[in-house]
């Protein structure tokens, strides 16, 4: 080839990147939307929990996540230990590690190592459902216009329900706290809705949460203590009798930030 033709394929290959980061912006921008609105409520639990705007910026930005950090926040108004606090996170980002696995399939086998890094911090239900699904190698610049259209919805969203928090009445900031069960329960009911196990694990959970609450000697252990004991128990029991097989695929419900 001579100069000419090496310059085009340069060229040409600039602008597609530049077109796949443009593409991975408008993409996400739905997203960056609906997390805004989502991590308003966990804001507000944040400031309840006495953490700054400063503080609730970082810890979404630090970990993007509804349900980890739902916990941490927890666990931290309890001032719960490090390692149950650590623990708990793990089990509840544990799915984002089945995510990294299937998102790896996706990736130039040539890409450096420092771009995987970057991509695994940013896995979101929802990012990794316009990943998984974009046509072709998943490629940084892709993901990249991703994590910038939606991250900052994610990390400004908790700042403002931690000012609103702070600036509300005490009424009105606990009555804003019942957003953040609805969360979950839109997580948790179209799955449940589908599968019938899920159903089954997600009502034992239910029951099982109520129970300790009021059994002797396990409803004096912290609320964060008595989830964290649960989600182990409840989790490897279903993962022992309902094991996926090698040919079931498992569907992510992409609706969720946690």
């Amino acid at each position: 080839m001579d100069k000419n033709t090496n310059k085009q394929i340069v060229q040409d290959k600039n602008v597609k990147a530049k077109n796949s980061f443009w593409r991975g912006v408008r993409d996400a921008i739905p997203v960056g939307l609906g997390y805004l609105a989502v991590s308003f409520s966990l804001g507000i639990a944040a400031g309840n929990a006495d953490f700054s705007v400063a503080q609730g910026f970082w810890l979404s930005v630090l970990n993007v996540s509804s349900s980890g950090e739902y916990a941490g926040i927890v666990l931290a108004a309890e001032k719960s230990g490090l390692i149950e606090l650590i623990l708990m996170i793990f089990i509840a980002n544990a799915r984002y590690m089945l995510m990294s696995c299937a998102l790896s399939q996706k990736l130039d086998p040539d890409m450096p190592f420092f771009h995987r890094l970057t991509i695994g911090y940013g896995i979101t239900d929802e990012i990794f459902g316009l990943e998984i699904s974009s046509p072709g190698y998943v490629r940084p610049r892709y993901v990249y216009g991703l994590f910038l259209a939606a991250i900052p919805g994610w990390a400004i969203g908790t700042c403002l329900g931690v000012f609103m928090g702070n600036v509300m009445p005490p009424v009105f900031a606990e009555a804003m706290n019942v957003a953040i069960f609805g969360m979950f329960l839109a997580i948790i009911i179209p799955p449940s809705r589908t599968d019938h196990k899920a159903l089954v694990f997600v009502t034992i959970a239910f029951i099982a949460s109520l129970l300790a609450s009021v059994a002797p000697l396990i409803s004096e252990l912290a609320s964060g203590t008595r989830t964290l004991i649960l989600t182990v128990i409840i989790s490897t029991a279903a993962a022992l009798l309902f094991p996926v097989g090698d040919g079931e695929e498992e569907e992510t419900d992409v609706r969720e930030v946690e």
